[in-house]
């Protein structure tokens, strides 16, 4: 007993130093602060597609509902809009290609191998890094199953900081309320 008690507190340490946060680790997903809704493929809005030819990969973006009626062309996305990128691998054909549909889009395999989601909150807690902060977004990683995966956010919040800090952090959203003319 007393050998266990005195390795006790070297095991506790080694634990506390295994798992101790890295510096730049604010933007990791540990415990998410984003939750995918249980439903959001049956309720979320897709208004985009991307196909990405380098990584042979076919993503929807969607928003949801109520994000969806208040955006309005020109404005930041209102306060609490969730979007949700899901990925999905291209068919490809036998020499390792894209297959496409009859409008030249990737077709994509059955199911999601990642999904990604970015919410606006401006109550959010101001834990990123100043050096990549997207106004009131945040990010968080899942796999295809929607299980939280804990990886490194840093490369979303740089390239939304980076590329779009006119357009309210967003690619796809901002262009998609400028082209549809206000909400519905």
């Amino acid at each position: 007993m007393r050998m266990t008690l005195i390795a006790l507190p070297a095991a506790l340490l080694a634990l506390v130093g295994a798992t101790a946060a890295q510096p730049g680790d604010a933007h990791r997903t540990r415990e998410p602060r984003i939750v995918l809704p249980h439903d959001w493929e049956q309720r979320f809005i897709r208004y985009a597609t991307v196909d990405d030819a380098d990584r042979r990969i076919v993503r929807h973006v969607h928003v949801d509902p109520d994000a969806h009626a208040r955006l309005r062309p020109g404005m930041p996305a209102p306060d609490g809009t969730l979007l949700i990128m899901a990925d999905a691998r291209a068919r490809l054909d036998t020499t390792g290609q894209p297959l496409r549909d009859a409008g030249g889009r990737f077709l994509p395999e059955p199911g999601w191998i990642a999904l990604f989601a970015k919410r606006k909150d401006a109550r959010r807690d101001r834990a990123t890094e100043p050096g990549l902060r997207n106004g009131d977004w945040d990010y968080a990683a899942f796999d295809g199953a929607g299980r939280p995966r804990d990886v490194s956010l840093a490369a979303c919040f740089a390239c939304h900081q980076q590329a779009r800090a006119a357009q309210d952090y967003t690619f796809t959203l901002w262009d998609y309320a400028a082209t549809r003319g206000g909400g519905r």
